[in-house]
């Protein structure tokens, strides 16, 4: 099994959305130092299981269960996007 077309667009989107609100996101990992090394990769980490929520929770309530294809193809949807959720990370601070 593959991701729907379905499940990918709401994929893209969910990772739009975290990327829109990145800031919010380096906000809450600041709240972690000094014990979080990194800032960004915190936010980073913090967005990406967001997003995993959001596709297993797509998932289930479809009653599937992703498979093997399935999370490697999520992972490189991730993997594709990443400079994107980092250069938000990244950029200014509002």
């Amino acid at each position: 099994m593959t991701i729907s077309k379905e499940n990918k667009t709401f994929i893209d989107s969910l990772i739009d959305y975290y990327i829109s609100e990145a800031e919010s996101y380096r906000q809450i990992a600041e709240n972690f130092v000094p014990e979080v090394e990194s800032v960004p990769d915190t936010a980073f980490g913090i967005i990406t299981g967001c997003v995993y929520s959001g596709f297993l929770q797509a998932y289930q309530n479809q009653q599937l269960t992703p498979g093997l294809e399935d999370m490697n193809e999520f992972n490189q949807i991730i993997k594709k996007r990443a400079p994107l959720i980092k250069k938000a990370l990244l950029g200014p601070v509002k």
